[in-house]
């Protein structure tokens, strides 16, 4: 958001920021204050911002009021006010109080229907979005709504039905759907293989059976994992095997659980995705946090940073992985949302988008 701030401030006027951090579960907690991100702001921005120690309140008023223009003000943590997520017009209201117009530039909080994020737009003249939200909207609904073909989408995480919108969604415009993480556990079960211990919903065996008959119908290449790294313990010490591939009668062995993707799946996605050009990416292959189990992310992540594809990284885990093996700067666009990246390429309309003035 600094672009946006940088332009506001520039443009001569008084820069009132308001945000969250945590979940302080509507009371005051020291340790979710926002004085230390004033601090570090300021740093940033190589000027001062007073930090505000309330965000409501005549207290808070009056320091805005004399704030000069050009000024930057950071109000205290809105979430200390269980006001704030109930979307309390009366909080929302005392909000708008202090501005003249209302800039979002938070898309990671853009699919909550907050006071700070909704509420506050209709106790202002006017409601604009920032650069940075425009910026997503962009690369998230723009450069996706008519993506160049070859279009691959990889999905990864837990759970099928965490996902199931966006597959809905994209089904119809991709090209190649790959999908790995846990979540593949439950194809390959709704398929009759054996997964072990492997993390499965058993809700999601039905989902995921549905889903591989609709790309089948439909004629889209939904790609699921030729093989998986199997390991004996949730550890950088587990005994591992890349087990033979599913097609070849290859399981994961009982007692053993499948926590990455195998060699030949390595090969296979990459291949697809040096091919590709555009790629959305949401979701690890495997429990990359743990080096013996991060292979499948890593490589992954290679590939999309090496193509010659619009590269669209669609928030969540995705983005902690892609900067832990170092090539953030080598991809198009890395989306700040989680929740909101996937509401938003599922089609649904977010709440801190829709209640803006000008879009």
């Amino acid at each position: 958001a600094i672009p946006t701030i940088k332009h506001l401030k520039e443009s001569g006027a008084k820069v009132v920021l308001c945000s969250h951090l945590g979940r302080p579960g509507g009371q005051k907690d020291d340790k979710f204050s926002l004085n230390v991100v004033a601090a570090r702001l300021s740093e940033l921005m190589s000027d001062e911002v007073v930090f505000v120690q309330d965000c409501i309140g005549e207290a808070v008023s009056e320091m805005i009021e004399n704030l000069p223009d050009g000024g930057l003000a950071l109000l205290e943590n809105v979430r200390f006010y269980s006001e704030e997520t109930e979307n309390d017009a009366e909080f929302a209201s005392q909000l708008g109080s202090f501005a003249d117009v209302f800039v979002n530039d938070a898309f990671g909080t853009a699919h909550r229907a907050h006071a700070s994020t909704s509420g506050v737009t209709k106790d202002v003249q006017d409601s604009v979005m920032g650069f940075l939200l425009e910026k997503e909207l962009k690369y998230l609904e723009g450069e996706l709504e008519d993506p160049q073909s070859p279009f691959v989408v990889i999905l990864g995480g837990k759970k099928v039905s965490d996902k199931i919108g966006v597959i809905e969604a994209l089904i119809d415009k991709a090209d190649v759907i790959l999908i790995g993480g846990a979540m593949q556990y439950a194809f390959r079960k709704a398929q009759g293989h054996s997964v072990g211990e492997s993390y499965v919903v058993d809700e999601d065996i039905p989902i995921a059976k549905a889903l591989l008959d609709e790309a089948e119908s439909k004629d889209v290449r939904l790609v699921l994992p030729a093989d998986s790294l199997e390991a004996d313990d949730f550890s950088n010490d587990a005994n591992t095997n890349n087990i033979d591939p599913y097609d070849e009668g290859g399981s994961i062995r009982d007692g053993w659980e499948g926590l990455d993707i195998g060699k030949k799946a390595i090969e296979e996605f990459t291949s697809i995705i040096g091919s590709a050009k555009t790629v959305l990416w949401n979701g690890p292959m495997g429990v990359f946090e743990i080096d013996a189990f991060s292979n499948g992310t890593k490589m992954l992540a290679e590939s999309i940073a090496r193509s010659d594809a619009l590269s669209i990284i669609g928030g969540g885990d995705s983005v902690t992985a892609i900067k832990k093996f170092g090539y953030a700067e080598d991809v198009t666009f890395i989306s700040t949302g989680g929740g909101a990246s996937l509401e938003l390429l599922e089609g649904k309309v977010l709440p801190g988008v829709d209640s803006l003035d000008n879009i």
